[in-house]
Parts: structure tokens; sequence; C-alpha cells
């Protein structure tokens, strides 16, 4: 069995020590030689500017396939397409094209009044530029908050794919029977699009729940219960690297050839989740140990 690519998400840095921490993440997880690395955009966009230029900056100095972040909030139509053609110009191919999060303290989505009304709309709009070689969606294997029925996720992600979208990378989840029974949705509803499992090393339990809380992610009883011995045993990040290696191996058995890592720009973790899968060549593993 052939072992998995991998890749990792970042976010743009809002300070000084924020930069030096995703230098430090990126060095750590380097020699895993990712396929890509993602780089995020804030809540209601945010942190736009500081996207543009740590992908930038990434894809210059650190020598990485960069997948920008693209989303559909508080812009026109024009001004995210001016972002798009930049990220092209600086030898951006990859995209992640989404609806993107309400601005802080709004409640729903609301489409600016000249801009893209869903992410469809701006995965067409991209796909009509032609400047990209691959357009990526988000995906949920639990129900989004918004959905109006158990099929909704399934139907949006193969609106996008209709749209021009190349693939998905799902948001985390705890159970990879979770993302086998989406995936086989997704086929069944004639989607043939790659859907990449999103990975969530757990390293903070009660910033997870409160994650899982505003994306409809689903923790099992199981899960909280362990977490919470683990807690009051402090072995919380021995627990943490078991449950994503043994979500990672099932999903590897499961037929799943790429990880997506949502790293929150901490590396170590993720790190010492790819050495447990044995994803690291053989004198990287030394060297790092």
């Amino acid at each position: 069995m052939a072992a998995p690519t991998v890749s990792f998400e970042f976010f743009p840095p809002q300070s000084l020590e924020a930069s030096f921490r995703l230098w430090d993440t990126m060095n750590a997880l380097a020699h895993l030689d990712p396929s890509f690395v993602s780089v995020t955009y804030g809540a209601g966009g945010t942190t736009r500017d500081l996207t543009h230029d740590a992908v930038k900056t990434i894809g210059k100095h650190a020598g990485l396939n960069v997948a920008a972040h693209l989303t559909c909030v508080d812009a026109t139509r024009d001004e995210t397409l001016e972002i798009a053609r930049s990220y092209a110009e600086a030898g951006v191919t990859k995209i992640v094209a989404l609806r993107g999060d309400p601005p802080k303290g709004a409640e729903r989505f609301v489409p600016h009044p000249d801009g893209f009304a869903d992410s469809t709309e701006l995965v067409a709009a991209l796909a009509e530029t032609g400047l990209f070689d691959e357009i990526l969606v988000g995906a949920y294997p639990d129900p989004h908050p918004e959905a109006s029925d158990p099929d909704a996720d399934v139907r949006w992600l193969k609106r996008k794919i209709d749209a021009g979208a190349t693939g998905a990378i799902t948001q985390f989840f705890f159970e990879a029977e979770t993302f086998f029974r989406f995936r086989d949705r997704a086929v069944d509803a004639g989607i043939s699009a790659p859907i990449l499992p999103g990975i969530l090393p757990i390293q903070s339990w009660e910033g997870v729940q409160k994650f899982a809380a505003r994306c409809g992610a689903h923790i099992p009883e199981t899960l909280a219960q362990a977490f919470e011995a683990a807690t009051r045993d402090d072995r919380v990040e021995l627990l943490a690297t078991a449950v994503a290696t043994e979500l990672c191996t099932d999903l590897i058995e499961g037929g799943v050839e790429h990880l997506h890592f949502y790293t929150l720009n901490r590396p170590d973790l993720t790190r010492d989740v790819a050495h447990a899968l044995g994803l690291a060549p053989a004198a990287t593993l030394q060297k790092v140990a």
C-alpha cells in the first residue's frame, strides 16, 4: 500500500511573533514534502492582505506549492477577481474557493450587493478566467450548520464541481466512517473529483469543542470522555497523537491517498502523527528523533 501524500493548512501571521511561528511551523514540516500548503482567510475576510502577503512570501522564499484561500465575503466581484489575478501573477496555480464565514458580529452570511452570492458563483468565475490549474472547494462530511436537509451538503458539492472545481477539502471530522459515508454519497451523486479529508490534530480540547460547534462537526461521546480523562491525568498530547494517528490509519486502509492537516500554525502534533504513520523518510526520522 503506497503511503499517502500530505498537505498542510496555515493561517497568515498578524504579528511579528506569529510570523516567526509560521516559519518555524513550515520548517518543522517541510521534510514531509507536502504536495501543497494552503493559507487561510480570517473570518469575514479580515486577513485578506495578510493572506496575500503570506502566499507570495511562502511561494518565493520557502519553495512550497501554495494554494491561496479566496472567499466571497465583503467584496465585490471585481475586487475578488482582482485578488485572484494578483495571486496568479505571483505564480499561484491553485485556489481554495470558499463562501467564507460571516464578518464578526454577523449571524449569517449576506452577499455583498455587487459580490458573489455563494461559492458556486465564485468557482464559476475563477474557472472562466483560466488562470488556475486547480480550484479546490470545501466539503462537509458532517452536516453544515446551515444545511437544509441531510443531502444538502452533497448537492452543494456537486454544484461546485459542475461549476468548475477540480476537487474538495473536507471540514475536520473525528471518525473515518463519517468521511467514508460522505465519499460514498458523493460518488452516488456523480462526483468523481478527489475529496481530500481534513485532519485536525487536537491541540486544545477546549478549543476543538468551540470549532466543532461552529462548523457542525460531531464529537463522539467516547472521544469526549477520553479527553476529559486525559485532561485530568495530564495525558492530552499523548492521546491527541494517538487519536489522530488512528483516524489517519483508518482512512489510509479505506483507500485514502492524501491527507490534509489543519496545523493551526503549531507543527508538533502534525509532525508526530506523520512520523507515527511512517510518512517521513527513514533518514529523516532518525535525524528528528
